[in-house]
């Protein structure tokens, strides 16, 4: 059965049960489940389960007066859990018990039907060898209690460990070969009972014809239940014990268990043995038992001793489906895109272009950010700037009587970029149309294009910010119908999610 246990292939976990699954509740806990489902009860409704039916045999003795031969016993069961860890079973176990004793023993006295034995005990001096077979049919009703069920640190049981105590009903007929097939008292003057045990009892069985034609002496009519039909023992008993299954299914499982059962009389052998032992007998049963688990799947759950209660709770834990999770708030009062957080300047203008810090870009450094720079690109030669962000930059002395051009004073976007993609987006698609018809309306002007490599122009930077330029660019030209002529790129350091448009007159 350990080597069962072990086995890789024996026992496969079955994924637990769904408690969201209302079709295996019961309609008198439909209420406490729809409470649950609608996060108006903590608790969900205890499922429908199925029946377990057994079938059991193996080992059964007599603990008595005298030494008991091995005997048999079988029978069925059926089971029903009262929750994770409590369940009821009601069992019938047939048996078959054997005993002889290695020593002549006085004839049980003040026992009723003692009188089989006075033959015998008139050929040995009063004396008798003790003998007897018992039939059996014991009734019992048990609490069992699983052991190894709920479980904290995995999923589960693939074994279930139990103990378990009720009441029994025993009616026990115990006859004895007091006489031979004539009638008569056996002998045993010729047995040596000095020699070893095994060789007195070979002697004795010699002696004995092996046919229990006699009710054995009993201690009378007890009070409260008495005998049936001359020497039927009709006994009440306690039973206690502890057994281990092995999961095969969810539908089988084979079990080992050994159960012990106290009708508190000291005839179940058929003899008392007074001083020299005042314990009374006692069953013992040692089965294996094979375990049907019986219902419809598609509205019953396995029986719940082989549920972890706790599955539920730790899966919930790791990917909620039931619980009510709060919608993250994440105030950002300038509606600037960063958090409030994060946010190192709170008050930036609506639509003022950003860094991821919150803070208004100064492309050109001059100290007047972009959102109110008329120049936006200002030689450093030409600062300092005035309030608009215009530097002062003499005419050249060739150019002085050329019209100037209205360029600088064009404003472009920006193109942001998300992650490490280079695809020019739908939205940006409709900043570059803008930019395009602004190029068209000014086919003077040529376009200065930024990139940024990162703050310290890390590694791979420079490469993704050229591609993200040149998307750009392509977009422009290829899909605008803007000449390739009129675009100079760059790469700078800088917010590498964006690239820079802007006139470059």
């Amino acid at each position: 059965m350990s080597l069962l246990a072990a086995s890789t292939s024996f026992a496969q976990v079955q994924p637990y049960y769904d408690v969201l699954d209302s079709s295996k509740v019961p309609a008198s806990r439909a209420a406490q489940q729809n409470n649950f489902s609608n996060h108006q009860y903590d608790y969900p409704a205890k499922p429908r389960d199925m029946w377990e039916i057994g079938f059991h045999g193996g080992y059964h003795f007599i603990r008595g007066d005298m030494d008991a031969k091995p005997g048999f016993g079988g029978g069925i069961s059926v089971r029903k859990s009262l929750g994770h860890t409590l369940s009821v079973r009601a069992e019938y176990t047939g048996s078959f018990d054997r005993g002889l004793d290695y020593r002549l023993r006085p004839t049980p006295a003040g026992a009723t039907n003692g009188g089989h034995w006075s033959k015998t005990a008139a050929l040995n001096g009063g004396m008798i060898v003790p003998n007897y077979k018992t039939a059996t049919h014991q009734g019992s009703i048990d609490l069992i209690a699983s052991l190894s069920n709920i479980l904290f640190y995995k999923s589960q049981p693939k074994v279930n460990w139990y103990v378990f105590g009720g009441y029994s009903l025993v009616l026990a007929d115990v006859d004895v070969d007091a006489v031979d097939a004539s009638g008569n008292g056996y002998d045993f003057s010729g047995v040596n009972f000095s020699g070893k045990r095994k060789d007195i009892k070979d002697q004795i069985k010699n002696i004995l014809d092996g046919d229990y034609e006699s009710n054995a002496p009993s201690q009378g009519n007890r009070a409260q239940i008495g005998r049936k039909s001359d020497n039927q023992l009709l006994r009440h008993a306690v039973d206690f014990g502890t057994g281990i299954a092995f999961k095969v299914s969810k539908r089988f499982n084979i079990g080992l268990e050994q159960k012990f059962t106290m009708p508190f009389d000291d005839y179940l052998d058929g003899y008392n043995s007074g001083a020299y032992d005042a314990s009374k007998d006692f069953f013992s049963y040692t089965s294996v038992r094979l375990n049907f688990n019986i219902g419809s799947t598609a509205k019953r759950v396995e029986p719940l001793w082989w549920l972890n209660p706790l599955d539920y709770s730790y899966n919930e834990l790791s990917s909620p489906r039931h619980m009510k999770l709060p919608t993250p708030v994440l105030p950002d009062a300038d509606g600037d895109g960063v958090t409030d957080q994060f946010d190192r300047e709170p008050n930036t203008p609506a639509g003022a272009p950003v860094d991821v810090h919150g803070v208004a870009k100064d492309t050109d450094g001059d100290g007047v950010p972009d959102f109110k720079d008329k120049q936006l690109i200002t030689p450093t030669y030409c600062q300092p700037v005035d309030a608009d962000g215009v530097g002062k930059c003499p005419d050249p002395e060739c150019c002085k009587n050329i019209k100037t051009t209205t360029c600088a004073s064009l404003v472009f976007p920006s193109v942001a970029f998300k992650g490490s993609s280079t695809k020019v987006s739908s939205d940006n698609e409709a900043i570059l149309g803008s930019v395009a018809n602004t190029l068209r309306t000014n086919p003077e002007c040529n376009v200065l294009v930024t990139g940024h490599a990162g703050a310290k122009g890390k590694k791979g930077g420079v490469d993704l910010s050229s591609r993200r330029v040149d998307a750009v660019i392509d977009y422009l030209a290829d899909k605008q119908g803007i000449d390739r002529g009129r675009f100079i790129k760059q790469n700078t350091p800088g917010e590498s999610s964006t690239v820079d448009l802007a006139p470059a007159n």
